[in-house]
């Protein structure tokens, strides 16, 4: 009997899912479109129907018009109905961001602020940062789902634990320590898992892939199905660290020589424009010829890394993070190099994109975390 009563109950949780997630898609829809497209029976429909509007997810004021007679009571979503909060802190910045159902940011707050989780000051500011996104997105903290916190280091399964910070510094800092100031629910991400995921999870075509996080040192995330693939110990996606110059390499941040990190990290085209990454496109558009030489080096490394990660993974190849929000420009002359690899047949542009996300996409993915949980318990 308590196999049965389970498996009822899941069928009810099922139902009452694939209803909220086809408004979500689809609305405006009546109560008939559900029946028909979901193959439900009507009183089904309505009995979640009613859940759904007690639980203030799904709104009901307005009207479908029907021209062969009454209007239909139309059903849309409420991407308000619960958010989440994503920071990501980085050697500079502390950065916030306000997400609602749907993975939109609504609020972003950028502050300068050197990084040192040894410093209460720092902690605190931390703490103020989340509140200040939470009033400025107009969020109740009882529809506030969590704070995702992006670190730019490997995180333990749970969400507890940097296990690997060696960017920053700070290997063996805890949650608990990191989010002493924010009263509410949180989690730690390795930055590249959380834009790599929110990527995915946006654009619900893209099944496998690899994403690429071009910043001031590169990240990777792999997805398989929808999902991140984190390896035996944490370290699933780590590109930055393959090695791509075996003889005279520059020396990487992890001690070892000739890593894709020293080759592709934001800092190779900025340090031309004292750190302003923005600069530099501006002169790679006015054709300098120093910017040129630089880019030209860039894209043969990325090329390369592009190539190697298709034949591994046979899937899109995302790129993101910092030089990620520039590539679009430039896609056709990088999927032309990687095109000089290909032993396939294949044609790059059908498989590398670049990021939707062009700004904090490691703080909105530490967001969609709380997101995608809540979506899956509904």
């Amino acid at each position: 009997m308590d196999i049965e009563r389970i498996s009822s109950n899941e069928i009810k949780i099922k139902n009452r899912q694939r209803i909220y997630q086809y408004i979500r898609m689809n609305g405006p829809v009546s109560k008939q479109d559900l029946v028909v497209a979901l193959q439900l029976s009507l009183p089904t429909v309505t009995q979640n129907l009613e859940y759904l509007k007690k639980a203030a997810l799904i709104d009901s004021s307005r009207k479908i018009t029907n021209t062969g007679g009454r209007n239909a009571t139309a059903f849309t979503y409420l991407k308000r109905a619960k958010m989440a909060i994503g920071i990501y802190i980085t050697a500079h910045h502390m950065n916030g961001v306000a997400v609602n159902l749907s993975g939109d940011v609504e609020t972003m707050i950028r502050e300068q602020q050197d990084f040192d989780l040894d410093d209460e000051g720092y902690l605190k500011k931390l703490g103020r940062l989340v509140e200040k996104v939470r009033k400025e997105a107009l969020i109740k903290e009882e529809d506030l789902l969590g704070v995702g916190i992006s670190v730019p280091g490997l995180v333990s399964d749970d969400g507890e634990m940097v296990i690997y910070g060696r960017t920053l510094n700070f290997t063996g800092k805890t949650k608990k320590e990191i989010a002493k100031y924010i009263p509410y629910p949180c989690r730690l991400v390795h930055d590249s898992y959380a834009a790599g995921y929110i990527e995915a999870w946006k654009n619900q075509n893209v099944k496998n892939a690899f994403y690429i996080s071009l910043s001031n040192s590169i990240g990777g995330s792999v997805i398989i199905d929808h999902e991140i693939y984190q390896g035996d110990t944490q370290k699933g996606g780590e590109i930055g660290h393959m090695t791509v110059v075996p003889k005279d390499g520059e020396r990487c941040y992890c001690g070892k020589r000739g890593c894709f990190d020293t080759v592709c990290r934001a800092g190779n085209l900025d340090q031309y424009t004292n750190g302003n990454l923005e600069a530099f496109f501006e002169k790679l558009a006015q054709k300098d010829p120093k910017a040129m030489e630089l880019w030209e080096t860039y894209l043969d490394y990325l090329a390369l890394a592009v190539h190697n990660i298709r034949v591994l993974f046979d899937g899109k190849v995302i790129l993101g993070g910092y030089v990620g929000a520039y590539i679009g420009e430039y896609l056709e002359e990088l999927c032309r190099r990687v095109d000089e690899y290909d032993s396939f047949g294949e044609q790059a542009k059908d498989y590398v994109l670049a990021c939707h996300y062009t700004k904090e996409a490691s703080a909105a993915g530490a967001a969609v975390f709380y997101i995608d949980e809540f979506l899956e318990g509904i």
